[in-house]
Formats: C-alpha cells, structure tokens, sequence
C-alpha cells in the first residue's frame, strides 16, 4: 500500500506538471513521466502486459508523435496563457463540477463498469489473447473509433504543417521577389 501511495502521489504531481508547465515540450515529457510511472503501477498489480503495452503504445509511440508535432509546429508557450487569463475562473469551476461529478459516479453506480472487464482480464494473469478476446469481442466499436480518432488527429497535424510551410514558402518566394531577404 505505501508503494501504491508514493507512485500515485509521483503520478499526481507528473500530471499537474502536465496541465501547468508553460512549455509544451515541458508539458508532454511530464505526460512520458505520468504514463511510465502508470505503467509501473501496473507492474505492482501484476499486469505485465499491460505495463509493456503502456510503455511502447503511450510512452513510446504516441508520445514521440507528440513531441515530433510540437517540434515541428514550433509552438511557443509563454504568451498563449495571458490571452485567456479571463477564462481561468470558469476553468476552475468547470473542474470543480467535472470532478464532483466523477465522485457522485463513482459512488451511485451500484455496477461495475464495463470497461472493467478488460482489467479483470487482465490483472487475472491474462495476457495479450485475454484481452484482445474481450477488446474485440465487446468492444470493437470502441476500439474502432479510438483508431479514427487518431487517424483523423494525423490528418489534421499533417494539414496545419502543410499550411505553414505553404506560407513560408510563399513569403520566401515575396522576400526573394522584393529584393529582400
């Protein structure tokens, strides 16, 4: 139990790291450190499949398109929070409510939930056919939006990019025209 504590009380931490840090960069490094820490978690519960699938799909992959989108986009983090300062108070109550809300769930819902299933496949000494069985039996529909969703994500990366190496090319082009460079 007090191991449980210390990594949930490091996760926390990594995750307000994630929301406060000013640096975008900053901020989805503390998301790597949350989901490896996650992942060992998953070791203390005995879910070995789990902790590698966490730690090659989340911090392996997804995280390096993370960062690969930030380096690329150049996003510059200082000035972005003072343009909507005028939104915190109404952040905070949003998170308020959401988290009283999660509690309110959690404690009238009489019934497991159904993605609960997964875990208890899982941390019944499952491996990977376990809960694929149950990930695609049950839940193909879900498993099918998660795919679309990140494909449609790419898409969207891949447009912006497209967009600002457009302008960029088309302000050289103006800068080369005028004389100007």
């Amino acid at each position: 139990m007090v191991t449980f504590i210390f990594l949930a009380t490091v996760m926390i931490i990594g995750a307000i790291g994630v929301v406060t840090l000013r640096q975008p960069v900053h901020a989805a490094l503390s998301l790597v450190g949350t989901i490896i820490i996650l992942a060992v978690i998953y070791v203390t519960l005995q879910a070995h499949f789990l902790a590698a699938a966490q730690v090659i799909v989340y911090a392996g992959a997804i995280m390096v398109l993370f960062l690969f989108v930030i380096m690329l986009l150049n996003v510059e983090g200082e000035g972005q929070a003072d343009k909507f300062r005028w939104l915190r108070p109404a952040v905070y109550v949003t998170a308020a409510v959401a988290a009283a809300a999660l509690v309110v769930t959690a404690f009238m819902n009489p019934r497991p939930l159904p993605a609960a299933e997964v875990v208890d496949a899982a941390l019944s000494g499952g491996g990977a056919a376990q809960i694929g069985e149950v990930l695609f039996e049950r839940f193909v529909l879900a498993f099918q939006l998660v795919a679309v969703l990140l494909l449609t994500s790419i898409v969207g990366v891949v447009s912006l990019v497209q967009r600002k190496v457009e302008r960029a090319d088309i302000a050289a082009s103006h800068s080369k025209e005028t004389g100007r460079e």
